[in-house]
């Protein structure tokens, strides 16, 4: 019998994977996509995350970036880090990163649908194997999930779209501009190339919600189309708990709230060393109370923003109030940073 079987290979489950065989745990990923996996994001991953990531020994490559801009029709505010850059990364370079780092351990990945869960009080069975343990990082709308009756009602109906544009980025910094509509993160992820997703509660094509973004527009006129548009909706998912017996939800799959802050990778790797240290110790049990302490501020901070954002009084505010208090701005960004 394995330690662990992992179920999904995106940054959270293969994260998972390569922490917990680096800690001496015997792991098993099972991932029913084949190739490059890609998702609609921001593809901005934020310096702690890069370290921890290069601690794990994941090699990545992309264009650093070294704060994060507001903008809106009016104003502009800068927050710069004061620990290190991030790092734009293409989605699909980061899972090549990842999988070459699970080959180089020689962990396992099946290529299969994990189906029906069963288990009792000393293992868990699926897709045809038996563990100690199972890590759920199947995803925004895992399917585990909801097998196990571990979701809620969705929130607040947000939805992101994606596209990536061949242009030279023309800043080093990530820029978040802010309409009635929504906001577009530009995120630089290569020297000729940068990714712009459109967040937004508002049905219609990347390019007709483009529209609301003059400025960006602008920015990307003349710029040829280097990526299809991909979605994902709805953005919120709740999720009652965390630990079910002995399968543990991980990443995007243990509860989402927005993309407002940009933290899902991290916040998914730091998670996903709580769980390991869990498994690895005997004590699902406590993984709940460390899956909240170590996502806490991240969870509120963006709680606290998708609030205001959801104002209709309030929402016009948020950026010019960035710009009055630029000190506080930027603490709070190298916070989540």
């Amino acid at each position: 019998m394995i330690d662990l079987l992992v179920a999904g290979c995106g940054p959270a489950g293969a994260a998972t994977a390569i922490r917990a065989a680096l800690a001496g745990l015997s792991v098993v990923v099972i991932e029913p996509r084949s190739g490059p996996i890609d998702k609609a994001c921001g593809e901005g991953i934020a310096h702690s995350a890069v370290q921890y990531l290069q601690r794990l020994g994941v090699s990545l490559e992309g264009r650093p970036f070294n704060g994060i801009r507001y903008l809106d029709a009016e104003h502009c505010v800068d927050a710069r880090f004061t620990t290190g850059p991030g790092l734009g990364v293409r989605r699909t370079s980061l899972h090549q990163a990842l999988t070459a780092r699970l080959t180089e351990l020689k962990v396992p990945v099946v290529r299969t649908r994990v189906g029906a869960i069963t288990q009792d009080a000393s293992s868990v069975s699926a897709a045809g194997h038996t563990a100690r343990y199972l890590a759920a990082a199947d995803g925004l709308h895992s399917p585990i999930r909801r097998q196990l009756g571990l979701g809620a009602a969705a929130g607040a109906t947000r939805r992101g779209l994606r596209q990536h544009f061949h242009v030279a980025p023309w800043t080093d910094l990530v820029e978040v501009y802010w309409s009635r509509l929504g906001e577009a993160y530009v995120t630089p992820v290569a020297d000729d190339l940068v990714g712009v997703a459109i967040l937004t509660t508002a049905r219609g094509t990347f390019e007709s919600h483009l529209e609301a973004f003059p400025a960006l527009k602008r920015r990307l006129a003349g710029a040829t189309s280097a990526s299809a548009v991909m979605g994902a909706s709805p953005l919120h998912q709740r999720v009652h708990h965390r630990v079910f017996g002995r399968v543990l939800l991980v990443g995007d799959a243990a509860g989402y709230i927005d993309a407002l802050t940009g933290e899902g990778i991290a916040v998914a790797l730091r998670t996903s060393a709580e769980l390991v240290d869990c498994v690895r110790d005997d004590r699902p049990s406590d993984y709940e109370t460390a899956w909240r302490r170590v996502s806490r501020e991240c969870r509120f901070l963006t709680a606290s923003l998708l609030w205001a954002r959801n104002r209709r009084l309030l929402a016009p505010h948020i950026v010019p109030a960035a710009a009055r208090l630029p000190g506080v701005y930027a603490h709070i960004v190298n916070r989540l940073a």
